[in-house]
């Protein structure tokens, strides 16, 4: 096995290992994102369940107007349910590169229609300190013919207990389009995340959207159909 195999190797096993521990078998959520714009903020209140990379649904329960509004993805299929018209919205893959409710993360960063182990190659490129880890910095290049909105990704994970800290995406033009950094790192049951996200654009100054987890728990048992358009017209 030559070096370049053994770095690849290793980078591929560093960047699953991060993944799993952020998603775990299940996860159920309660979060609150608030959008930060030069003469605004706005807060919105979510929960949120998963199951591997497969499932996702996330629903919405503040503010008002848009409480009751939910997201899906199952499979390679994504769904948003808006009660507020009575409809029912498959999303194209063509949508993922678009803000999600308005913020700076977009629709496949939520729903996470791309897999970062899947749908990448990785290589370690360095290491270096941040905010006080030292982390591997890893760069992660769609494969052929992947379903991916990024061009490249960059992501500085923490070598105890594989945090991811900052990721920087850049476009297929290679410009770099948001960088996001986790903080308040805390001991969330069975294993230590953090729980704040905070995701900037490169071009436009004083805008942010804060992602954090008031309550997560991990490896609850959801059955798969859970994850149903009929029951994103139920869940409360």
């Amino acid at each position: 096995m030559t070096v370049n195999s053994i770095l690849a190797q290793n980078a591929f096993d560093i960047v699953k290992k991060s993944n799993d521990n952020v998603l775990g078998k299940t996860s159920q959520s309660t979060s609150k994102m608030t959008i930060v714009r030069p003469d605004w903020t706005r807060e919105v209140e979510m929960k949120t369940w998963s199951k591997g990379t497969d499932y996702f649904l996330i629903y919405i329960t503040s503010p008002p107007r848009d409480k009751g509004q939910v997201f899906l993805k199952r499979k390679k299929e994504l769904w948003n349910w808006m009660p507020s018209i009575g409809r029912m919205i498959k999303l194209p893959p063509s949508m993922m590169m678009q803000s999600w409710m308005g913020s700076d993360f977009t629709n496949d960063d939520l729903l996470k229609q791309s897999s970062i182990v899947k749908d990448y190659t990785h290589k370690i490129i360095g290491e270096e300190k941040f905010e006080g880890y030292d982390c591997w910095v890893i760069e992660m290049t769609p494969k052929p013919d992947a379903p991916v909105v990024w061009g490249k990704i960059v992501i500085h994970i923490s070598k105890k207990n594989y945090l991811q800290l900052k990721i920087k995406f850049y476009d297929e033009t290679l410009e770099l389009v948001n960088t996001m950094t986790g903080s308040n790192i805390k001991n969330v049951g069975d294993r230590i995340l953090p729980t704040k996200l905070e995701m900037k654009p490169a071009d436009k100054p004083g805008n942010k959207t804060i992602f954090e987890y008031s309550k997560i728990k991990f490896n609850i048992p959801i059955d798969n159909s859970f994850f149903s358009k009929q029951n994103m017209k139920r869940i409360k």
